[in-house]
């Protein structure tokens, strides 16, 4: 039985093909991460694939976790040059994160052809691929709950209560209200403006959505298709 597992700032994604159950899923705190919670995960795993942005500790912590229940290495993604069509376009491939290079290769294998991939995770990545495998570049910015830490952690006089209510972009009347949706016409601001760019430059260019908050992006920018197992997809491109 394989074992994917995608881990990343916030959260760890795992699944397995169940027996007549089609895929068990699960997830858990990249915070609160310990050996004793991964439990839920089967007796006769042979095979475990892994994306790991979380850092070494968190990897040495699976490594060991495997190595003593099941005697087996896990398999770790890394960025390369070149994979499954994909051309990698920075100097140093190294300094790429694994989930944007591995979401790709399965967005661009998936479509097979030119896509733009949107992860709307703790960062909000969003890449280009073009029709002959060659990345074109993307965008880096935070994502909904890490432009809120940052502007509460880095502004004394704004306090805010965290917001329950659906997604709201009209102008807020206390500070509260204010963040929240102002957080809120950022995000969907980038859609919109994504949107334009893929109309003007790349008209023929499929939309990917995956991440957290992936599902609320595609709603918003009210086209491309939402995946949310798209990095935990890459995993047979980037280790076959």
């Amino acid at each position: 039985m394989m074992l994917e597992i995608d881990i990343g700032n916030t959260f760890l994604k795992w699944r397995y093909a169940g027996e007549g159950q089609g895929w068990v899923r699960g997830r858990l705190l990249t915070a609160e991460l310990d050996d004793g919670q991964f439990s839920c995960w089967p007796d006769a795993v042979s095979r475990v694939r892994v994306a790991c942005v979380a850092g070494p500790e968190v990897a040495a912590l699976i490594r060991h976790y495997c190595q003593a229940r099941w005697s087996l290495v896990p398999e770790f993604a890394q960025v390369r040059d070149q994979a499954a069509g994909v051309s990698n376009s920075y100097a140093d491939p190294s300094r790429m994160g694994v989930d944007r290079w591995v979401a790709m290769l399965a967005a661009y294998n998936q479509v097979g052809g030119s896509v733009c991939v949107v992860d709307c995770g703790s960062a909000i990545t969003i890449d280009f691929v073009g029709p002959d495998g060659v990345h074109l570049g993307g965008y880096i910015v935070p994502g909904v709950r890490l432009m809120a830490f940052s502007l509460l952690c880095n502004t004394a006089q704004v306090f805010a209560d965290p917001s329950a209510e659906p997604f709201d972009m009209t102008p807020g009347t206390q500070t509260s209200t204010a963040v929240h949706h102002g957080i809120n016409f950022v995000f969907d601001a980038i859609a919109q403006r994504l949107l334009g760019q893929l109309e003007s430059d790349y008209p023929s260019m499929q939309l990917l959505i995956t991440g957290g908050d992936g599902e609320l992006f595609a709603r918003q920018a009210g086209q491309g298709e939402y995946r949310p197992d798209l990095v935990l997809d890459g995993l047979r491109w980037a280790l076959s």
